[in-house]
Formats: C-alpha cells, sequence, structure tokens
C-alpha cells in the first residue's frame, strides 16, 4: 500500500509572509515539518506541495521532494488533490500541516492506522481531551464529538455538548471529556477526490470548518484520541514559541548524551 505525506505549503501568509521558509534556529520551518514527518514509520514517501518557486528551491535544497501547484488555490486540501494528480498510484494520502514543524511521527501514525486494518474507513483525523477551560471556550480550538464506533457526529468552534446541568465550565470539564480536533487528516485518495470535488455547504459556511463539508455528504471521519499535541506557527508570537521549543529540545538530547557517556 503506497502511504504519502503531502505537506501543503502556500507562500503567501496574511499574519506571518513567507510562512514556510521562517527561520527556526538555522532551518526553515518547511524543513523542520519534513524532517518530523519523516519519523512516521508508515509514510512511504512525503512530498510538499507549493505555490512558490522559493519554497520549492528551498525543499529540493535540503533533499526533499517538491511539486508546484497554483497559486489560485484556496485550501490545503485542494492543494493535496492537485499535488496528486502529479503523483500517480497513490492509496492513501496523510495532510500534514506546513505550520506543525514539530510534529511526532507517531502522531501521524496513529492517525492513520484505522485505514490500515478497516477497508471501510475512508477519512481519519485526530482528537485530544481539553483540559482547561481557556482552550473549551476558545472559538479558535475546534471541538468534535463522535459516535460510539469513533465517527465524528459534529465539528464546532462553540463548546459541544452543551452541558446543561453543569454548574459552570470548570465543573463540566471535571464531569465530561470534551475533545479538541487536532488538524492532522488522513485519507484514501477517492476520498479525498470526491470531498474537494463537493461544494461548500450550509454548515461549512455558518462555522468555516471545510471538514463539515464531508459530513453533510455522508463521507464518515475516524476520530483517533491522542495524547500528543504539536506547536502551530501562525503568528510572529508563535514562531518565537518555536524557537524556544527547538531549543529546549535541543538542550534535552545533548544532555541525554552526555549522561548515556
Amino acid at each position: 500500500m503506497n502511504i504519502v505525506g503531502v505537506i501543503p505549503a502556500r507562500y503567501a501568509s496574511t499574519r506571518l509572509p513567507g510562512k514556510p521558509l521562517a527561520d527556526i534556529c538555522g532551518k526553515p520551518m518547511i524543513q523542520h515539518c519534513y524532517e518530523s514527518a519523516g519519523k512516521s514509520k508508515f509514510l512511504n514517501k512525503i512530498v510538499v506541495a507549493t505555490d512558490h518557486q522559493k519554497v520549492f528551491d528551498t525543499v529540493s535544497g535540503f533533499g526533499g521532494k517538491a511539486i508546484m501547484t497554483g497559486k489560485n488555490i484556496q485550501t490545503g486540501s485542494d492543494r493535496i488533490a492537485a499535488a496528486l494528480k502529479k503523483l500517480p498510484g497513490v492509496d492513501i494520502v496523510v495532510n500534514i500541516q506546513g505550520d506543525e514543524p514539530f510534529i511526532p511521527g507517531f502522531m501521524i501514525d496513529q492517525a492513520i492506522e484505522p485505514l490500515l486494518f478497516d477497508s471501510t474507513v475512508m477519512v481519519s483525523t485526530l482528537a485530544k481531551r481539553i483540559v482547561k477551560k481557556e482552550e473549551l471556550l476558545n472559538p479558535s480550538v475546534v471541538k468534535v464529538v463522535f459516535d460510539m464506533e469513533n465517527n465524528a457526529l459534529y465539528f464546532s468552534r462553540s463548546p459541544i455538548p452543551f452541558m446543561r446541568d453543569s454548574e459552570d465550565i470548570d465543573s463540566a470539564i471535571k464531569s465530561f471529556t470534551f475533545l479538541k480536533h487536532i488538524g492532522l487528516y488522513v485519507y484514501r485518495v477517492e476520498a479525498l477526490f470526491k470531498f474537494t470535488s463537493l461544494d461548500a455547504g450550509i454548515l461549512e459556511n455558518v462555522e468555516k470548518l471545510e471538514q463539515l463539508r464531508m459530513l453533510e455528504n455522508g463521507i464518515k471521519i475516524k476520530v483517533v484520541e491522542t495524547n500528543l499535541e504539536s506547536i502551530s506557527v501562525d503568528t510572529a508570537n508563535d514562531l518565537e514559541i518555536a524557537k524556544k521549543y527547538y531549543l529546549k529540545e535541543l538542550k534535552k538530547g545533548k544532555d541525554a548524551k552526555l549522561s548515556a557517556k
């Protein structure tokens, strides 16, 4: 089975221009993302799908594989679909966010697993328990609920479900497992092509969440719970946090090597 990870990398970014090439301690962010994804045990290949020659050249420069896609493509999913037309023979494709430079390879594998063991699963994604009320109330943190077979029922920017009998948010979090959605998607190729051929639906337009287009059209999304998380870089402040994280992890690695001697 041919499993390919595609990293959509759009050069223009309103809040962080040239984001894929943002420097993190001597390496562009896209290289960190590429190398992190390379730690997955299930991916046969990793490809960057970009709209900019600088990104293409940078990826080629560090020995990675890149594909040029159109500048007018609006979403990462559409960019991946465009890239797949130049990649024949792919069975499963993983949408790896280009702004998560340190995504754990095991996290990618957790999302892939359902499609390896159940041929009826067409799409999968990840979710993690919410433990802070700030996350639960933050509309930028997408929440998800799923059925008894771990198929997503709904995604929302609002806290779901509504805890009618809870006295406050703190008690609600203690009594119920709220889950935040982690935007890593795994598709059988035919499911991705079907999804990207569909028009945006009412729920997608209301919540501004493209995964709702799948649910509105009867495409099931298997949700895998994970304890892992990765840093997302969307602003200059996020970039500074990523740099500090990298230096901290680098120091940990050096200390571990010293203690092993």
